[in-house]
């Protein structure tokens, strides 16, 4: 997992032995095992790291008007119950639910970009979500195609 892992050598001392994954991916989903010796002293303790990603379909940027599959799936292991999508931090607003981890968005327009909050609901009562900043390549102008300029200025 090198050079993504890192212990804080500075907290040591003070009893932190916090481990550190940056970027953390899907593959580092699982139980991880701490065991700190010290004179005859031996402690352990374990951490299950649970992963959720948040994909889109077609990978790149997003283009105006172009079907858009976003895919929301975590490590966890019980049955999904429902996925909800929810659109610029706003539970009222932009709100849609499923039994699929998939949003199906026709014809993408500038107004669907920002921040999309999925949250997964998991038969266990488990609620896991994760957000994800959506930008959109479009034509944000006049909805009339015609812009006048007067001669001799810019355009």
């Amino acid at each position: 997992m090198k050079p993504r892992v890192s212990l804080q050598d500075s907290t040591l001392r003070s009893g932190n032995f916090s481990l550190r994954i940056i970027p953390v991916r899907r593959e580092d989903a699982g139980l991880y095992e701490a065991e700190v010796k010290y004179k005859t002293e031996v402690h352990s303790c374990h951490v299950e790291l649970g992963v959720i990603t948040v994909t889109l379909s077609p990978p790149g940027p997003v283009i105006e008007n172009e079907l858009l599959l976003m895919s929301c799936n975590s490590s966890h292991r019980a049955s999904l119950v429902e996925t909800c999508w929810f659109h610029n931090k706003d539970p009222t607003s932009r709100t849609f639910c499923s039994f699929s981890w998939t949003l199906f968005i026709l014809h993408p327009a500038m107004s669907d970009a920002g921040s999309w909050r999925c949250q997964l609901h998991y038969s266990d009562k488990e609620i896991i979500s994760a957000t994800f900043n959506l930008q959109i390549l479009g034509f944000d102008g006049p909805t009339n195609p015609v812009v006048y300029a007067a001669a001799g200025s810019a355009a």
